[in-house]
Parts: C-alpha cells; sequence; structure tokens
C-alpha cells in the first residue's frame, strides 16, 4: 500500500506527464477553424479546445469545494493559441499547488458536480480526481486528436511515438509500420 505522500506524488507525477501532453494537442490547435465540428452534433473544436483546457481548473475545484455548480459556470473565450497555453499553464500551475497541499482528509469528503438542482454525481473526492480530473481529460484529448486529423493536422506522441512524428519507424508483432 502507498503511503500518502507517495499517493499524492504519483498524482502529481501523473498529472505533470498526462499536461504535458495536454499541453502539445493544445499548442496545434487551428483556431481559425474553431467552427469546425465532425457531426451536427458534436462539440465545435473551439469551444472542445478549450473545454480540455478548462479541465485542469477542476482539480482546484474539486479539492477546495464541495461541489461545482455548471449553473454558475463561464467558459473562457480564446481564440489563438496563445491564449489557450497560458490559460491551460495557469490552471496547471493552481492545480499542482492545490494537489501538493492537499491532506488525506481532503480526499475523504465527497464532491458533487450539479446544474442548479440537478445532481449529476456525488463521490468521493478521492474518485472524482481520479475520474473527473484526470480520465475525463485525456477522453477529451483524445476526442480532440480525432478532429484534428481529420483536418489534416499531425499529431503529436501521446505514450510512444506518433505515426506523425519524422524519422520513427513504428514495430509491432506484426512487422514495420
Amino acid at each position: 500500500m502507498y503511503s500518502w505522500m507517495s499517493f499524492t506524488q504519483i498524482l502529481q507525477d501523473e498529472l505533470r506527464l498526462e499536461a504535458a501532453v495536454t499541453r502539445k494537442y493544445l499548442a496545434i490547435v487551428p483556431f481559425e477553424q474553431s467552427d469546425y465540428q465532425p457531426a451536427p452534433e458534436s462539440e465545435r473544436l473551439g469551444r472542445l479546445a478549450i473545454h480540455v483546457a478548462e479541465i485542469m481548473g477542476w482539480w482546484k475545484a474539486v479539492l477546495t469545494q464541495d461541489e461545482l455548480d455548471f449553473m454558475d459556470f463561464e467558459p473562457a473565450e480564446i481564440t489563438s493559441v496563445a491564449q489557450i497555453l497560458a490559460y491551460f499553464d495557469g490552471l496547471l500551475t493552481e492545480a499542482l499547488e492545490v494537489l501538493a497541499n492537499a491532506k488525506p482528509e481532503d480526499f475523504e469528503k465527497t464532491w458533487s458536480m450539479r446544474y442548479g438542482e440537478i445532481v449529476y454525481f456525488t463521490l468521493p473526492k478521492s474518485q472524482v480526481v481520479r475520474i473527473f480530473c484526470m480520465n475525463h481529460l485525456i477522453h477529451h484529448r483524445a476526442q480532440l486528436g480525432v478532429y484534428l486529423r481529420m483536418l489534416g493536422v499531425l499529431l503529436p506522441a501521446t505514450y510512444g511515438p506518433s505515426a506523425d512524428d519524422e524519422d520513427v519507424i513504428l514495430i509491432s508483432p506484426f512487422g514495420l509500420h
């Protein structure tokens, strides 16, 4: 079993890793195509990119509050790569700081996501940081990657080499790719 300090250190290390990958994706968003959406029911590219960035702010919301009411939520207005990277970097700094200062009892409390009177879920904060903050980020980053791929944008490596990286030969059990 992990000690408390190793648990928070593992979360911080994983957050830094995922943030570095996410930042590479945000850095290549073509904001001149912000209105692109692959299907009518899909989110627009610009809003999806902002959502990916704003998820980083949820670490602070989860660890310092008992709920997040989306009725009071106003998404940031971002129209450029420079703006989204500055926004993301600021939220990442806050997330790492609040995580570094978190105590075991912070993770034992429950946390709710709601929209006014509608409660979407209530879970222990220990689960919320994994599911809502980390996994949700990864899910939407992957979605952003699909949008970028559909627009012909070359994708950066995520957990290993990308087929778009120059000078990379991918080897699988089935041969070279």
